[in-house]
């Protein structure tokens, strides 16, 4: 069966989604796993899709893997899940409600730049990383 492959959109200004991109580009030891900005080219089709399937279009992190889009808590625990080994056990908070989940997500989302900070622009990949990242 051939592997999955899986973009993970995220807030290109925000540290705490940088962070999260770092944690999984480190992780990642299969390389399934391509990045895009929200704020790229790439980041606004998916942007522009959504918008017109949902109300409350997230604006902090996207999952796509194969032709399945997870948002807010499913994105983050399927990004977990997606990275094989001992990451899978976050898999479990999907039995939480999502509801649930999702206040939290919402929560730490809307508060991202206070907490985190934020920067002027987007992560620029080194050399190494550039196939990773979607224009």
């Amino acid at each position: 069966m051939p592997k999955k492959q899986a973009i993970l959109y995220f807030d290109g200004v925000c540290n705490l989604c940088n962070h999260w991109v770092q944690f999984v580009i480190r992780r990642d030891r299969e390389s399934r796993f391509q990045f895009a900005s929200l704020q790229s080219k790439a980041g606004l089709n998916i942007l522009s899709t959504l918008k017109s399937q949902n109300n409350g279009v997230p604006d902090s992190l996207i999952l796509e893997i194969d032709d399945n889009i997870y948002i807010r808590s499913d994105a983050a625990l399927r990004t977990f899940i997606e990275l094989g080994r001992g990451y899978k056990l976050a898999g479990l908070f999907l039995l939480m409600p999502g509801f649930i989940r999702d206040a939290m997500y919402n929560f730490i989302a809307k508060n991202r730049y206070s907490i985190w900070g934020k920067r002027d622009e987007c992560i620029i990949p080194t050399h190494e990383l550039k196939t990773k990242f979607l224009d």
